[in-house]
């Protein structure tokens, strides 16, 4: 069985994933999307076009 992962997003708007079904680190909050990690990858590389922390696109 592949093992699944989950779309995390931290205050920043910068992305990663995590193992799906260990506790979201502290800062991270899961993004809405969930699958095999090629999937997520694929998502991330979907929604996140601007790479800079929020922080620097203002």
């Amino acid at each position: 069985m592949e093992e699944r992962f989950v779309v995390v997003i931290n205050h920043e708007e910068q992305y990663s994933i995590w193992p799906a079904g260990r506790e979201i680190p502290a800062g991270w909050t899961e993004a809405g999307a969930e699958g095999s990690k090629s999937d997520c990858l694929a998502h991330i590389a979907r929604v996140w076009t601007d790479l800079r922390p929020m922080s620097v696109r203002r």
